[in-house]
């Protein structure tokens, strides 16, 4: 049985962790794209090689591989965020569906 109190607690965290996860799903998108730019800026620091060559380096340079991983936690961050939403959003609509059989078996008796 969940409670008034349980669903309570699950749309306070939805509202108040609204902005968080919009913050975070912005991070993760930012950082996905400026993925290219790091990559880019690191090849034209080797445009005298072919375009090849430049991209192996852009991929082995530390530069890239630190936005990697500052890429890794903001997904992190972002999917612990849905999925915390989600979980929310299940509850809810699990109460709804428990209020509503009772509603329906209380007709029917």
């Amino acid at each position: 049985m969940i409670s008034d109190d349980d669903i309570e607690r699950a749309v306070d965290y939805l509202r108040d962790n609204a902005t968080k996860a919009a913050k975070a799903k912005a991070e993760r998108i930012y950082l996905e794209e400026y993925r290219k730019v790091v990559k880019a800026q690191i090849m034209r620091e080797h445009d005298d090689k072919a375009l090849g060559t430049q991209e192996a380096i852009a991929y082995a340079d530390p530069r890239y591989t630190k936005h990697l991983e500052v890429m890794r936690d903001a997904i992190e961050k972002d999917e612990y965020m849905k999925w915390m939403s989600i979980s929310a959003q299940a509850k809810i609509s699990a109460w709804q569906t428990e209020n509503a059989n009772n509603r329906a078996l209380g007709r029917l008796t």
